[in-house]
């Protein structure tokens, strides 16, 4: 019973304790990779959003530098929408909807996302883009013709071979107004670094585009300047570098403040530039426009890691702990039902033999057959040992009281103590001695201390010397004893055949059956003593004609105290132990014993023994 066993070593708590450490385990891991896996995702997919809106302002911010309205943005947008998926809406600052993604008028979001004016850049949508800068792809004015494209062009490539030969390696970038530079590695190639021989001034010289533009933009700067009471000194001018992102008109006055930082009115002057180039870029720009960003259809959803999913989280791991907790209980209580009633089952007395019931073929179920076969083999022992306690006190009590009643009469004088009463008492002193001698025997055999003497032994001068120490008894019993070398009653197959073993016992296993047949085979009859090989194998066999044993008796006929006469009469001798000790002396040889026997017919014992080489001079033996 179970009441005994401490709680904590309960199978059915150590299988729940075990399986809710197992869950949780398995639910932090699961949680941890979640989080881990999530937190990763989420960072991938912020970046990866931040990059997506960089680009499409950056993209918007484009369009807007190189058109004069927004007309066909449309399609733009929609591209930007599809490789995103983000939603893009472009407003005016009334939010007068320009250009929208979404197929259906949803609400915008309540504020814009950036404001796209490529006079005013809000951001580094361009390489070389400043805060509160003009967008570099916005030239206007500056944009020259196809004729002066083609003109620089070609100079820039007689520069860049004439750089080539004198080992300056260079490429030739086109800048958006159209206008070639030259660049290594470095970036633009500074004049400075150009080589003399290459350095012809042609390349570098204004065209008519750029000179009208730069006249256009020196007039408004004028005007600017004149409106803060200032005046452009006589070695003031405005210059025009280039660079690969656009030409960088540049104001300057005649003086410079010691140390080359810009005085105030040098700052007033850059004003003003920054105003006139506004204002000339102004015709040839889209209007500012509003941008806005939201979540597409495509896009994927946002994580939100609010109370409501933490909720969700704490009940998911609550109903995985308890369904695992329900299922190991449903199992463990399964797997615990037989194990407790083969406790409680092995539990009970020795002489309530209880029978554990079985209703699965798991492990537990065949544990419950093994202990119901362990529990039929000990009633079978149990009373085996009862009837053997029974019959060992009924052969020593005979020859005992038989004893103990002559000796009495004889001391009290009522019998003399002939001859004839001696020789009585002896020979139940023999049988008594025999019984005793039998048990040894079998005791020995069972615990495994027999004591063998092995050697090379001839089958047949085994059987010659058996039945010649039983043959004057079968004659006395009108009964013929013939071996296997008798001429015609020799079986098929009989010749020479050795096997190692001790004849001392042999000849007492042999010599049981033999007496065995003697005692059961009527005035006339017959027993044989053969021997024939078998592969590897010795078959003895004692055969008689004699009464033989029904077939409902054939499977105790080796059973110890076992006799064919139910009446358990010793009137035909022997103590119903030698078929007992037949077997077991055989069996401590390796080999086996068999009967077979019908009623009338007779009965037939093998002996089967394993077979062995001849001794070195067996051929002058024979």
């Amino acid at each position: 019973m179970s009441s005994g066993i401490p709680l904590r070593k309960r199978l059915l708590v150590r299988l729940m304790i075990t399986s809710v450490l197992i869950a949780l385990c398995s639910v932090a891991a699961t949680a941890w990779l979640a989080v881990q896996t999530t937190t990763r995702a989420i960072q991938e997919e912020q970046g990866q959003v931040l990059a997506d809106d960089t680009d499409i302002l950056r993209q918007l911010s484009g369009y807007a530098a190189t058109h004069p309205s927004w007309a066909g943005v449309q399609d733009t947008v929609r591209r930007l929408s599809a490789a995103t998926g983000r939603r893009i809406a472009l407003t005016t600052a009334d939010r007068t909807p320009i250009a929208d993604s979404a197929k259906s008028r949803t609400a915008l979001p309540p504020g814009a996302a950036a404001t796209v004016d490529p006079l005013h850049t809000d951001t580094y949508s361009e390489p070389g883009a400043q805060l509160s800068g003009v967008d570099p792809r916005a030239v206007g004015p500056y944009r020259l013709t196809p004729l002066e494209r083609a003109r620089l062009g070609k100079l820039a490539a007689l520069r860049q071979k004439c750089a080539g030969r004198n080992g300056v390696d260079t490429t030739i970038t086109w800048t958006p107004s159209g206008r070639p530079v030259l660049s290594d590695e470095n970036g633009i190639l500074p004049n400075s670094t150009v080589p003399e021989v290459c350095a012809d001034g042609q390349l570098n010289t204004l065209t008519h585009t750029e000179e009208t533009a730069v006249a256009r933009l020196t007039s408004l700067a004028g005007a600017c300047l004149r409106r803060k009471d200032l005046f452009l000194s006589e070695k003031g001018f405005i210059s025009l570098e280039f660079s690969s992102q656009a030409p960088q008109p540049q104001f300057a006055l005649g003086r410079k403040s010691p140390g080359g930082h810009p005085t105030a009115m040098e700052a007033k002057g850059n004003e003003c530039l920054a105003e006139a180039r506004r204002e000339q870029l102004d015709p040839d720009v889209a209007p500012v426009a509003e941008l806005f960003l939201g979540t597409g259809d495509s896009a994927l959803p946002h994580f939100d890691m609010s109370n409501a999913n933490k909720a969700k989280i704490v009940g998911v791991t609550g109903l995985v702990l308890a369904l695992t907790v329900a299922v190991t209980a449903l199992v463990a209580t399964r797997l615990v039902r037989p194990l407790r009633a083969l406790t409680q089952a092995a539990q009970q007395p020795l002489e309530q033999h209880v029978r554990v019931p079985v209703t699965t073929r798991d492990e537990t179920g065949i544990l419950a057959l093994a202990f119901n076969e362990l529990t039929e083999r000990r009633e079978r022992m149990e009373a085996q040992r009862k009837a053997m306690v029974s019959d060992i006190a009924h052969e020593l009590r005979t020859p005992l009281t038989n004893i103990r009643g002559w000796l009495e009469v004889t001391r009290d004088g009522i019998v003399d103590p002939d001859p004839e009463l001696l020789a009585s008492l002896h020979e139940e002193a023999v049988l008594l001695q025999r019984v005793i001698d039998d048990l040894q025997d079998l005791a020995a055999a069972d615990a495994g201390t027999l004591a063998l003497h092995r050697e090379t032994v001839r089958a047949d001068e085994l059987l010659a010397q058996v039945a010649a120490a039983h043959r004057v008894g079968a004659e006395a019993a009108g009964i013929g004893l013939r071996t296997g070398t008798d001429g015609t009653s020799a079986p098929a197959g009989s010749g020479t055949a050795w096997i190692d073993a001790d004849p001392v016992r042999m000849r007492q296993a042999l010599g049981n059956l033999v007496s065995n047949a003697i005692r059961h085979t009527p005035d006339g009859g017959t027993i044989t003593l053969s021997a024939r090989e078998e592969e590897d194998q010795v078959v003895l066999e004692v055969a008689d004609t004699g009464s033989g044993i029904a077939a409902e008796d054939l499977p105790s006929v080796f059973d110890r105290f076992w006799r064919a006469e139910k009446s358990r009469s010793r009137r035909t001798g022997g103590s119903g132990l030698g078929l007992s000790i037949v077997r077991q002396f055989v069996a401590v040889h390796g080999g086996i014993v068999a009967v077979a026997s019908e009623l009338g017919a007779g009965s037939v014992f093998t002996l089967k023994l394993p077979a062995t080489d001849p001794p070195v001079d067996a051929d002058e033996l024979r």
